[in-house]
């Protein structure tokens, strides 16, 4: 268990956290969630303590163990992977270290027996004789087979190092573990493993997360920081958010009875419930949610932009067709021989490990490159909008202010009073819409691009990692717009919920070539995993 009393802090006249009280208790997932820049992240550092704060204090129990998941992939690299994961238990780290030490002295002593033995002792007391056997489980669940186990880390990939730093927050049981943004750089199935650990978990966990499929599996709760604040919600972060909605849905119909209320409330909670899994921690919660009353629930002070992309023409029946497209980049290839053909209403996720492959697909298709070899043809009804996942061509070294930045791709060159009218609803309200383009933060240039788009009323999107640098709360609006487009979607995303809520077909980059299915992304994972087991036995 891990109690904050009065936290304050500020950077200057910037206050971050004010007269923060909560309390974090064991068997029990907390999803820290706020905007970007609320202070997420140093709230986690204040509970490590890593960054003291200006008022108030952070307290555990004494004997408890607190982990923190490392960000510096590069600060072990002298290290074998086996003792990277093992300091995740810096007391039991330092035992082993200091008793190697004194069997390998030249001149043994009776003194050193001695201290030898005690140290023997306290090794088995934390279970220590299982370390390695404990930390091998962990690495292999995460996708690092044996062979890995005494590599030096300097010689893994960085994806291989974010596993080990992970294996070793999560060794030995620790009593609260902190983690921010866990699933970046992970595959699938390392997610997967992960989610059913902190699933089966014991003690406590809180985490920062911009994956919404992680939050929604694995939190019992959502601690939303907000004005300085801290509030605690019974839920996984779907049912923060919806209840949120429906909070303001009610303060709203002021006149609605409180038995119509109560009755909505319980039919939302219901609905919620019964798609509780059969895991202890969903069992747990659904309980707790049964419990909530109508004044639990309060709206939400988050604000979200308004996506919206409405094709100016319907399509027709001939969109796209790629034949044999092949591509190198710095003489390696990238796109080997790629055929596929694109129908109305497909929305297709392309997935897979080799990022520039796709990358360089939809720029191919974008017409920013070309290729070595092969075709692709839009259809004459076809109007095109390219989301890239670099978008610093727009931005850098331009010095217009964003009504005249969003202007030059207005089709019919919009009024100010319009274009700030669009740029309000994608929150840059006031003298915000003034700042030149040249200074925007990466999930304001995320919002100007998507703006972009919208004006261009295009019928297919081309959208190459859209949620990076967004908060939830535009992940969560782009990713409703997009299920609602009237229009085809080529797009790629880490995003699992993101994904699996748009995507009605998967194209997935393998090593030996493509896999083109229609059917969702849980369905595809499904379909994968069952193969290679099949495959392995």
């Amino acid at each position: 268990m891990i109690t904050c009393q009065n936290i304050g802090l500020r950077y200057g006249d910037k206050k971050l956290f004010e007269d923060v009280n909560i309390k974090f208790t064991p068997g029990n997932c907390y999803g820290l969630i706020g905007a970007n820049g609320a202070g997420k992240s140093t709230f986690l550092k204040i509970l490590s303590g890593e960054i003291e704060s200006q008022s108030g204090h952070v307290h555990m129990e004494k004997g408890q163990r607190l982990a923190v998941l490392k960000q510096d992939h590069f600060a072990y690299e002298d290290y074998q992977v086996m003792d990277v994961v093992i300091m995740g238990h810096e007391r039991l780290y330092a035992v082993m270290k200091e008793k190697d030490e004194i069997y390998m002295k030249p001149d043994f002593s009776d003194e050193d027996g001695m201290k030898a033995a005690e140290l023997e002792g306290e090794f088995a007391e934390m279970n220590g004789y299982e370390a390695e056997t404990e930390a091998s489980q962990l690495l292999r669940g995460l996708g690092l087979p044996d062979e890995f186990h005494f590599k030096n880390m300097s010689e893994l990939t960085g994806s291989e190092k974010v596993k080990v730093l992970l294996a070793q927050v999560l060794f030995g049981s620790p009593d609260v573990i902190l983690m921010d943004e866990p699933t970046n750089h992970l595959d699938v199935h390392a997610k997967q493993w992960l989610e059913e650990f902190l699933i089966q978990f014991e003690n406590t966990v809180l985490v920062v997360s911009h994956d919404r499929h992680f939050l929604n599996k694995v939190c019992t709760h959502i601690a939303d920081l907000d004005f300085g604040k801290i509030e605690l919600y019974v839920g996984n972060y779907d049912f923060w958010y919806e209840s949120s909605q429906l909070a303001q849905r009610m303060a709203k119909d002021s006149n609605r009875k409180k038995e119509e209320q109560v009755k909505e409330l319980k039919d939302f909670i219901a609905r919620f419930s019964a798609n509780a899994s059969k895991s202890k921690q969903a069992t747990s919660r659904k309980k707790t949610l049964e419990k909530i009353n109508i004044e639990d629930i309060k709206p939400s002070s988050r604000r979200y932009p308004y996506v919206n992309f409405k094709p100016e023409r319907e399509l027709g029946n001939d969109l796209l067709v790629v034949e044999n497209l092949t591509k190198s980049i710095d003489g390696v290839k990238v796109i080997d021989n790629l055929s596929f053909r694109l129908n109305r209403k497909d929305k297709v996720a392309f997935i897979g490990s080799k990022e520039i492959g796709k990358t360089t697909l939809f720029k191919i298709l974008a017409g920013e490159m070309e290729p070595d070899s092969g075709t692709y043809k839009w259809g004459l009804t076809t109007s095109t909008s390219y989301f890239p996942i670099d978008n610093s061509d727009y931005f850098e070294g331009v010095e217009l202010n964003l009504v005249d930045w969003l202007r030059q791709y207005s089709p019919n060159e919009q009024t100010e009073t319009f274009i700030r009218g669009f740029l309000g609803r994608m929150l840059f309200s006031g003298e915000e819409v003034f700042k030149t383009a040249n200074v925007l933060s990466g999930g304001e240039k995320v919002r100007c691009m998507l703006s972009k788009m919208m004006l261009a009323e295009s019928n297919v999107l081309i959208m190459d990692e859209p949620t990076n640098h967004l908060d939830l709360e535009s992940i969560t609006s782009l990713n409703n717009a997009l299920i609602d487009f009237d229009g085809s979607i080529l797009f790629t995303s880490h995003d699992h919920e993101f994904i699996q809520t748009i995507a009605n077909r998967i194209i997935e980059f393998t090593d030996n070539g493509f896999i083109d299915k229609e059917m969702s992304y849980d369905e595809y994972i499904v379909e994968q995993n069952s193969q290679k087991k099949t495959a392995s036995k």
